[in-house]
């Protein structure tokens, strides 16, 4: 039988897994992985400079860039962390990010309007935005997936900007992700006709530019 110490002892150590488990410590929720507009910095680079003035979503064409609070997040079961109220977010089933494409410009539009960096400054240009936008990677659940189940979609193919390369379909339209192209810019996840989708995109917190 326990002693009584030895009871609140595992109490303790119950109460801390749980915590850990479930994204809080020290009563506060952890910060959630969200994704961020192309060009942003790693994480805590990223939340230590920008001011929260939603310049990037005021010049996004494709209105996909939103204040991340408890209410844009609700509806993909995020909650913003400690410091992350307000910072810009994208949800891509939602809108996702269309790279600029038919806007006006030389850049990506959110980048140039980033008054202090925390979005670094990208052409528009296919190879600048491979080479320096990092907003995450698809990843495709089979349990899931029309195509793994007998029908064949590929909707979420034909939607990438980089067909063929970053997301092409294999036998029975089967969609195929190569991480070393995919950017995350989250069009496949939006296309995707299933529900809950089968194709999501994971954010990239570490962004290393």
């Amino acid at each position: 039988m326990l002693t009584r110490k030895e009871f609140m002892k595992a109490g303790t150590l119950l109460g801390a897994s749980l915590a850990a488990g479930f994204g809080f410590h020290g009563g506060t929720r952890a910060r959630a992985d969200v994704m961020r507009p192309p060009g942003a910095l790693p994480e805590d680079e990223f939340l230590a400079r920008c001011i929260r003035c939603a310049r990037c979503g005021d010049a996004c064409p494709n209105q996909c860039i939103l204040p991340f609070t408890e209410e844009t997040g609700s509806p993909f079961s995020l909650t913003p962390g400690a410091g992350q109220v307000r910072t810009p977010a994208i949800f891509p089933r939602r809108q996702a990010c269309s790279l600029c494409v038919g806007s006006e410009g030389d850049e990506l539009r959110c980048t140039a309007a980033c008054p202090t960096g925390a979005l670094q400054v990208i052409k528009k240009t296919p190879e600048a935005i491979q080479e320096k936008v990092s907003m995450g990677r698809a990843e495709v659940d089979p349990n899931l997936c029309y195509s793994f189940q007998g029908s064949s979609c590929g909707v979420c193919v034909q939607a990438c900007p980089f067909e063929r390369r970053a997301l092409k379909a294999g036998l029975f339209e089967r969609p195929e992700v190569d991480p070393e192209v995919c950017i995350g810019c989250g069009l496949c996840e939006r296309a995707c006709i299933r529900y809950p989708q089968a194709i999501t995109i994971v954010p990239d917190m570490t962004r290393a530019t």
